[in-house]
């Protein structure tokens, strides 16, 4: 059974810690029990919670249909960053967007270009059901977040939260290093099956892995990688990503409670489920909302770029399908920061071709430019995109629907309009859009 193990603490490296923190003491390291692959007994209210959340999911995830293999990079850059922004990681959309382009910016937005590539990776290469997952796998998913720490499960005690650097006063600490590897084995049994609701799946693993803690650092952003490895592995969601951790951020005190139920004497795995269940809900509706109003801006900016062509003289008004200006306007969403090189690594075609597509949409309004402290073009941006994600974030961080009256406590701030224009039109608070 679950238990709780009193350990002792004794800094053998005592050098930069705080007197109080040299201070050897006892403290309590929390085992959880193993999962196996079977499927947890949950009471009817999280039972109903979960069956509601996966039928939401599929509604959404049909919304999307195949607009969600173009959207998914932007869903998984929203995901990406609100997960960072739980760990205390401040990155913008287009902070991120120009990191990961030039492969330069602050250590923050590199961060999140890694957990970026981590979670498509987690879910181009352990969503296939026929793969057992192995702990190896989990190993490299969080290598892949934090390639500078040596790979490997942890070999030493750790623990989270509280004063100083001690788990003494944490807030909790996890099974002591001896039992990582046995646990991780089991988890890892637990996400190759796929039996079951993959809502309480998903929601189980997490916060097992959480509980777990079984890496030095990248754990949550690891942990949170494995959601979406469960959800497609049970095919739950087919075409598209759905940004759980974006409700995770907004109520960082609510996410840290149904963790604290979910490793309670005896655990409330409910109270997890029902909560983890109503930010699938949420997220759900916010990603139908963002995937049909990127159809909306794309219609919008197609528009504009023929009126400009037409204002301009410019023939054909029009530009043919094949056009580099056109296939740049079509993929915006999944590339909202281009370089004349990206253009030309993407879609072929001559520098000069991609630098004239790229003048164009810029002197159509489409594009905003990036320079550097001496005033170089660095790149493009396309601002409404990105705007874009960054007011689904704040829907999902304050509950849902329109942000301009509330602000988050937590996340970027909302985007401009008098930059960017009014973005949505308001929405009817209490639903989903799906």
């Amino acid at each position: 059974m679950a238990r709780y193990v009193e350990l002792r603490w004794n800094p053998q490296e005592a050098a930069g810690l705080s007197r109080r923190d040299r201070e050897p003491g006892r403290y309590r390291a929390y085992i959880p029990d193993e999962l196996g692959m079977g499927f947890p007994p949950l009471g009817p209210g999280a039972a109903t919670a979960a069956e509601d959340a996966l039928a939401v999911l599929a509604r959404a995830d049909e919304r999307i249909g195949s607009r969600g293999r173009y959207l998914n990079h932007l869903l998984i850059r929203s995901e990406s960053i609100s997960s960072s922004w739980i760990e205390g990681n401040r990155v913008t959309p287009k902070r991120l967007a120009v990191a990961e382009l030039l492969h330069q910016g602050t250590r923050a937005a590199l961060d999140v270009v890694a957990n970026v590539r981590a979670t498509e990776g987690a879910i181009a290469d352990l969503a296939d059901r026929s793969r057992v997952i192995t702990t190896e796998d989990i190993e490299d998913l969080q290598h892949t977040i934090e390639p500078s720490l040596e790979r490997g499960l942890r070999r030493e005690q750790n623990w989270v939260g509280g004063p100083g650097w001690s788990p003494i006063r944490a807030e909790f600490v996890p099974p002591p290093e001896s039992e990582v590897r046995r646990l991780v084995d089991d988890l890892a049994r637990f996400v190759t099956a796929t039996k079951g609701n993959p809502v309480v799946r998903a929601a189980v693993a997490h916060a097992q892995f959480e509980t777990i803690h079984p890496f030095i650092d990248g754990n949550g952003r690891t942990g949170r990688a494995l959601i979406h490895t469960v959800l497609r592995r049970a095919d739950a969601l087919r075409n598209t990503l759905i940004p759980i951790s974006t409700v995770f951020a907004g109520n960082t005190d609510a996410y840290i409670a149904g963790l604290t139920a979910y490793r309670a004497d005896p655990p409330r795995l409910d109270d997890w489920v029902i909560g983890f269940a109503q930010a699938a809900e949420l997220a759900a509706g916010n990603a139908v909302r963002l995937s049909d109003d990127i159809a909306t801006l794309d219609e919008t900016i197609r528009g504009e770029l023929i009126a400009f062509r037409r204002g301009q003289g410019r023939l054909p008004a029009v530009p043919r399908r094949d056009a580099v200006v056109l296939r740049v306007l079509d993929t915006l969403a999944s590339n909202p920061v281009l370089t004349t090189d990206s253009v030309v690594h993407r879609f072929g075609g001559s520098p000069a071709a991609a630098h004239r597509a790229l003048t164009e949409l810029g002197e159509a309004g489409i594009l905003g430019r990036t320079k550097d402290q001496k005033g170089r073009l660095i790149c493009w941006t396309a601002d409404r995109h990105l705007a874009l994600v960054a007011l689904t974030e704040r829907s999902n961080r304050v509950g849902g629907a329109d942000t301009r009256n509330r602000t988050p406590r937590l996340g970027p701030p909302s985007p401009d309009p008098a930059q960017l224009g009014i973005l949505r039109p308001p929405a009817a608070p209490d639903t989903l859009g799906i």
